[in-house]
């Protein structure tokens, strides 16, 4: 793990405990002041949402699917005040009372033996991109000759239960399996590569663009009901991802460029596996968030915050409080037809919310600055607090697609073993409806790990303990803001996106 300049003073020591217990005896009750204040005002947040929506039900697993089932349940109100209140609680403990630096460090740095794989890295690598390649042909060629039921078609099933469900899942709760499974990477290995260098200043900014790119065709186009069309997507997709490799070289365009090949590499951060090239371990979830060399670029920091903000986005619009919106602004508008009124609406809500989200954590970067009195740029504490939202993100994403995975899982197993001529009526799950309420949870436990995270690389950035805890204050605010926002939409009764179904 990478070390990071310190500010301030001098490393804590017996001696600097001796000499400073007076001073820091008198800036305990300010500390705590400051402490209870910023939590005080978390729970605020917390009420505010608990009071204006009481009566509550499962929101929708995204815009992918629409018609997938979405039973509704009612929350008792007195779940959400408990879960508000355990994580106040929890954030609190964790930014007053472990202090330990060397127990934080003992805990990111704690792994099992590794297990090397290296010499057989590159036949696994082989065997399961060329599977890839045959999976990709062959959900191409149905989503064109098969049925144009989205719930038995393999092309829509394997790209929206498989690729934005499941495969993320893997990611974060395990380990990132895309490198070894990236059809795309087979097929630019059959041609030659690197004609231009990568322009070093354009770092991941096409990633971050294509991963918001990706969104706004997964809601303007029926790409999650009409097979045929999603094929062609799949086409352009691929067109675009041979042409920038061929083009810059296969490592720089699948490491800056590619969008899946990011968003896969950091949902692989928050997993318990991680690889490198001394082999496989086993580490705490999260422990890689506190690596300094995570986050190195602003364009880094944007794709995390994108990954936030698009299951953010596309929970909010398959909800009534977000269709009564988009409905409302196409209302306003006078001219075009009503269809691209809606595309104008949605496309700016997309646009402008990401822009709010981003603003929002930058800025927290400056705050914190002028909190510390660091001379460290609030450009590298925005980079080094990044991080911790892929945790966030994680969260989200189990909570808005667990219930698609379980209910359409079978169907897709079924396309997989007879993709030409699927059953009309494939088999579709029902979960109880308990099994929603795991959402809250899984968003709970999300922004758990990321204030814990953010708490080490508090430690490892700052010397001074008290410095360390204020340095938190800015970037928990804005997790927290994140997490209610998203609690929020757990809490609105689902909707189809209006004037694009």
């Amino acid at each position: 793990m990478s070390s990071s300049p310190n500010t301030e003073t001098k490393p804590d020591s017996p001696t600097e405990d001796r000499t400073t217990s007076t001073l820091i005896g008198r800036c305990v009750d300010r500390c705590t002041a400051s402490i209870r204040g910023a939590f005080l005002l978390q729970f605020g947040l917390w009420l505010t949402a608990i009071l204006l929506f009481t009566e509550t039900v499962a929101a929708a697993n995204g815009v992918a699917l629409a018609n997938a089932s979405r039973d509704p349940l009612d929350i008792p109100q007195w779940l959400y005040i408990s879960t508000g209140g355990a994580t106040v609680g929890a954030s609190a403990l964790l930014a007053t009372f472990v202090t330990d630096r060397v127990y934080i460090r003992s805990l990111h740095t704690w792994s099992l033996s590794r297990f090397t794989v290296e010499n057989r890295w590159q036949t696994i690598g082989w065997i399961g991109r060329w599977c890839g390649v045959c999976l990709l042909v062959l959900a191409v060629y149905v989503g064109f000759t098969g049925p144009q039921l989205p719930n038995a078609s393999l092309t829509v099933l394997l790209t929206f239960v498989g690729i934005r469900a499941v495969l993320p899942m893997v990611a974060y709760l395990g380990g990132n399996l895309w490198p070894a499974i990236n059809p795309w990477r087979a097929l630019v290995s059959k041609f030659p590569t690197g004609i231009r260098t990568y322009p070093e200043q354009v770092e991941r900014w096409p990633a971050v663009a294509g991963l918001l790119l990706l969104v706004w065709v997964e809601v303007v186009f029926p790409v999650s009901t009409i097979p045929r069309v999603l094929s062609m997507v799949i086409i352009g997709y691929t067109a675009v991802t041979i042409v920038g490799a061929v083009l810059f070289g296969s490592d720089p365009w699948f490491t800056n460029a590619d969008p899946l090949s990011v968003l896969f590499r950091f949902y692989g951060a928050v997993a318990p596996i991680q690889r490198d090239s001394e082999g496989i371990s086993v580490k705490l979830p999260g422990s890689e968030l506190t690596d300094s060399d995570l986050i190195t670029d602003t364009s880094d920091v944007a794709f995390v915050v994108a990954l936030v903000w698009e299951l953010t986005y596309s929970g909010f619009i398959t909800t009534q409080a977000g269709a009564s919106t988009i409905e409302a602004f196409v209302g306003l508008l006078s001219y075009g037809g009503v269809q691209a009124r809606a595309i104008i609406v949605y496309t700016v809500l997309l646009v402008s919310g990401y822009i709010v989200f981003f603003g929002a954590y930058w800025y927290a970067g400056t705050v914190t600055r002028r909190l510390t009195g660091t001379y460290l740029s609030a450009r590298l504490i925005a980079f080094r607090f990044a991080p911790p939202l892929a945790a966030i993100a994680a969260g989200y994403h189990l909570a808005h697609y667990t219930g698609l995975a379980v209910s359409l899982g079978p169907a897709l197993g079924m396309a997989l073993s007879s993709p030409l001529s699927p059953p009309a009526n494939p088999l579709t799950l029902s979960p109880p409806g308990w099994f929603n309420a795991l959402s809250i949870a899984f968003v709970l436990v999300g922004h758990l790990l990321a204030i814990w995270t953010a708490h080490g690389t508090a430690y490892e950035l700052f010397s001074s303990r008290l410095v360390a805890i204020r340095s938190q204050y800015p970037y928990i605010l804005v997790m927290i803001g994140y997490t209610v926002i998203s609690l929020w939409i757990l809490s609105l009764p689902g909707a189809l996106p209006p004037y694009l179904s």
